[in-house]
């Protein structure tokens, strides 16, 4: 396989940036490159953020992201440098480059970044999204993730899983409480998705996904009222297993709740909309990435001439990259290599 001459312009670096033309880095320190991208407010695209704060010109963000960073990682986190807030479809000049942020579909926040040079070439990165409401950039370089990039990481069920995610929680919450663990972000969605088909139920939520959520509201999320684990009126209605749903990070699925009707919500589901696991243990394969076919389906719509795919993050990179370059006969490579 050639990879075409403007493979040069873009890479992913061994300490994970995503090197986008002359001047931008995304998702990873890279001492190379003045303008550092945060595409979203998730660990593994925060990396080395600290290192940017002190030594690139500025790094970009959306305004709910910077939201989001200001309650996960504390207020005084992003002071050390010099942070710029970008909205989406507006555009940065820096030197004789184009930076612009398109919507991600993803968590609150997640964008897309195109770059564009002085000689027209269009070098894009996805970051993580499902391909529902992303829109797909037209690019000669498409630098994207492989979370899902196995053939065998299908999902048929589609809209089936927010329907079995409400019925679910309408069925737990007839025998009392509802535990939900889940990521950040994810968390979130689910309150949306929940109040949006009307349950009504009290939410409670542990300090820093209570946080994550007033954020989340304040960007147009349906959260409705949300009441702190500390308070005494959700410590009583937790004691006594009454009916409401209480949120929770997935780290602490292990020791909360049990014994409860509990729902973990996860991507790597691709069977069904839900599963019993145990007694009262469900999960919903609610995902905020694309599944194979939906990545595939991204990178027809983009139409680029070469497809680099993220190797150094969890997913199945040197595997897409094959699947791409056999069925639609563009030239891809996955880095970096490993």
């Amino acid at each position: 396989m050639t990879v075409p001459a403007l493979s040069f312009k873009a890479s992913v670096t061994h300490r994970g940036a995503i090197q986008l033309g002359e001047n931008t880095a995304c998702d990873s320190f890279d001492e190379t490159r003045p303008l550092r991208v945060v595409t979203h407010a998730h660990a593994d695209h925060m990396m080395g953020l600290q290192h940017s704060l002190r030594n690139c010109e500025k790094v970009l963000m959306t305004a709910a992201t910077k939201d989001l960073i200001d309650v996960l990682k504390g207020p005084l986190f992003l002071m050390s440098g010099y942070v710029e807030t970008l909205d989406y479809g507006k555009t940065l000049l820096h030197e004789e480059e184009k930076l612009t942020f398109l919507k991600a579909d993803h968590i609150l926040g997640a964008a897309q970044v195109l770059v564009e040079d002085a000689e027209g070439n269009r070098i894009a990165y996805t970051g993580d999204f499902r391909i529902d409401d992303t829109p797909a950039l037209e690019a000669d370089v498409l630098i994207m993730e492989a979370t899902y990039g196995s053939p065998s990481c299908r999902r048929s069920f589609g809209a089936d899983v927010k329907s079995s995610l409400v019925s679910l929680v309408e069925e737990g919450l007839r025998q009392g409480t509802v535990y939900v663990f889940g990521y950040h972000g994810k968390l979130q969605e689910v309150m949306h998705i929940l109040r949006t088909a009307g349950v009504q139920a009290p939410f409670i939520a542990s300090e820093k996904v209570f946080h994550v959520s007033k954020v989340c509201e304040k960007h147009g999320m349906r959260t409705g009222r949300l009441m702190l684990s500390e308070e005494d009126e959700a410590k009583e209605l937790l004691e006594n297993r009454s009916s409401c749903v209480a949120f929770y990070h997935m780290n602490t699925g292990g020791k909360i709740g049990l014994g409860d009707f509990r729902i973990f919500v996860s991507g790597w589901e691709f069977n069904s909309p839900s599963r019993q696991k145990a007694d009262k243990e469900y999960v919903v394969a609610l995902s905020d990435h694309s599944d194979f076919d939906g990545l595939m389906d991204y990178v027809r719509r983009s139409k680029p001439k070469l497809v680099i795919t993220d190797n150094f993050r969890v997913g199945h990179a040197e595997t897409f990259a094959k699947e791409v370059h056999k069925h639609l006969g563009i030239s891809a490579i996955a880095l970096p290599k490993r």
